[in-house]
């Protein structure tokens, strides 16, 4: 059995005291180490394959270097991957581990996920919800540091990052207003969610602000899904006032839209622009023509979470920060000018 190398050994490999070796491993020791030692020491440890024990550590430093991630059925939805990469990437270059837990979104079930992670010792903990939602931190967090991803508090009171709504629907709707479309209809639903709240309110100052009337070019429909879609926009574009061009709340609402203008002979973009929200892939990409949509920044809103969750580490009295993470628009062939 091979043995296990020690710092000891990473020393004396690299030709200094062992002090400095730990030293140069942890960023610790200020200027008293040159950065030519520093990585004579790395490679050291590289070449021998030690690996500092991470439980002396954590007694010295009092963390374990461990972050929990509680997701609110995050496993679930389509765009979880990027946001748990995202996290998990920002976590691992910090030399920090990610633990995650999956939950329903019940609070008894949330509760005993966060007891079990504290029972572990983590040094905090990312509560993601699986979209944007508006929430209140759970009694059970009490003193363990957090920030919330793809969901905020009310009143402020916790680090959050959410989705710029509504400068992700203000991107899509220029490309359309750029290509002179003034009579622009919505396609969404009437779920009581945020995103549609904000997406609703900055479409209809667009309109409003065209001296157009946005009730008469609003379709909603029970759920943000393809089928109650295509039922809607086959009434809107069967009107003879049709709108020129349609912004869907959702990627998956957006193929309805392109299923109704082909039974009604309406073609994408020479008789009726199309935008959207969410570039899920699958879908815009793969829509003909493709669809030109708003990007949920899932990744960078994970990266965020853990970088804020860190620096919240390193100063536990820092203000909350509540960060609007850009959407931006991914262009493609969905949009010309209105004929």
């Amino acid at each position: 059995m091979t043995k296990q190398p020690r710092l000891a050994d990473v020393a004396q490999a690299a030709g200094v005291s062992t002090a400095t070796a730990s030293m140069a491993l942890n960023e610790t020791g200020g200027r008293r180490i040159g950065p030519e030692t520093r990585e004579r020491v790395r490679a050291a440890a590289a070449e021998l394959g030690y690996r500092p024990n991470t439980v002396a550590r954590g007694l010295r430093t009092r963390r374990t270097q461990m972050i929990g991630f509680v997701g609110d059925d995050v496993a679930t939805t389509p765009f979880a991957g990027q946001m748990i990469r995202g996290a998990h990437d920002a976590a691992r270059e910090a030399g920090f581990l990610l633990l995650m837990v999956d939950t329903s979104g019940d609070p008894a079930e949330t509760g005993e996920a966060i007891a079990a992670l504290q029972e572990r010792q983590i040094d905090g903990i990312l509560l993601a919800t699986m979209y944007h939602q508006v929430v209140e931190v759970p009694a059970a967090i009490g003193s363990t540091p957090c920030v919330l991803l793809d969901a905020r508090t009310p009143d402020g009171s916790a680090s959050s990052v959410v989705p710029d709504e509504r400068g992700g629907t203000l991107g899509v709707l220029d490309e359309l207003t750029a290509a002179g479309h003034t009579r622009i209809g919505h396609v969404t639903t009437s779920e009581d969610v945020e995103a549609r709240a904000i997406r609703l309110a900055t479409w209809r100052e667009r309109v409003t602000a065209g001296g157009l009337d946005p009730d008469e070019l609003l379709v909603e429909v029970p759920a943000s899904t393809t089928r109650p879609a295509h039922e809607g926009a086959l009434q809107l574009l069967g009107r003879p006032d049709r709108p020129t061009a349609i912004f869907c709340f959702n990627d998956r609402m957006a193929m309805g839209v392109y299923r109704a203008a082909a039974e009604l002979g309406l073609s994408i973009p020479g008789d009726l622009s199309v935008v959207s929200y969410d570039d899920q892939e699958l879908i815009a990409p793969d829509l003909f023509p493709g669809l030109t949509s708003a990007a949920l920044p899932h990744y960078e809103m994970g990266r965020w979470a853990v970088v804020e969750l860190l620096r919240r580490l390193d100063d536990p009295e820092a203000a909350p920060v509540q960060h609007l993470m850009p959407c931006p628009t991914a262009r493609r062939h969905s949009v010309a000018p209105p004929r």
